[in-house]
């Protein structure tokens, strides 16, 4: 057994692992959590979120730190095989990863504690309720971005295309464009923005996210092969 091939497989078992107890609180989170707030009942609410969401929230977030530094490590072991689709795919779980601990995490933890001052029998923090918008719609733009991450992690080892090679120059003719490679990037910086600045729009129901996703999916994967 060749030590360097361990290494490697080994970063990708921990990478898929974490990817998979990330992604899969992410879509508990939305798809579950947050349809079930949205019928119950305040003390039934209150409870879960002082009890139940801070547990979940644990291995969502190390879930993430594991995701990307397995990730950042594995980058470091493929080199000259980073091609344009893992290059879209890594940009993507970096904002995700982000998103996490800048956004996510800060703001729940003072739902959580407006949650806990309300089951103690004090009143709900003030911030509480900008705080867990905030959350919510970082939380509906990494769903967003989980679909076409996914998509351009699989791609890059299994789908033909001008993204299995590297950015050539503004023409297409030996692989993806500079042009067409910067207004990817741009299309990607305008959700970010979004998420910090922005609002839910389509995002709100389930439905409306996982369409999005799906969208952008096939927006970025038109844009790297033909322009």
């Amino acid at each position: 057994m060749e030590m360097g091939n361990f290494i490697d497989f080994l970063m990708r078992w921990i990478h898929f692992f974490a990817g998979v107890t990330w992604i899969g609180i992410l879509y508990y989170f939305n798809f579950v959590q947050t349809e079930f707030f949205k019928v119950a009942d305040a003390s039934t609410k209150s409870n879960a979120i002082a009890q139940l969401v801070p547990r979940a929230l644990w291995w969502f977030r190390y879930g993430a730190l594991f995701t990307f530094l397995s990730g950042l490590a594995l980058a470091g072991f493929m080199g000259a095989a980073v091609n344009v689709y893992i290059t879209i795919g890594m940009l993507l779980g970096t904002l995700m990863f982000l998103n996490v601990w800048l956004i996510i995490w800060p703001n729940q933890k003072t739902v959580i504690a407006s949650a806990e001052q309300v089951l103690a029998g004090g009143e709900a923090l003030p911030a509480a309720a900008g705080a867990l918008a905030k959350a919510g719609l970082a939380s509906r733009t990494n769903t967003l971005f989980s679909l076409p991450m996914l998509f351009f992690m699989g791609a890059s080892g299994h789908l033909n295309g001008m993204g299995r090679s590297l950015v050539s120059s503004l023409s297409s003719d030996n692989g993806v464009s500079t042009l067409a490679f910067a207004i990817a990037l741009l299309i990607i910086a305008g959700l970010q923005f979004n998420a910090i600045k922005g609002k839910a729009g389509p995002m709100t129901s389930v439905v409306g996210v996982i369409h999005c996703g799906i969208g952008l999916a096939a927006v970025l994967l038109v844009v790297l092969e033909f322009l």
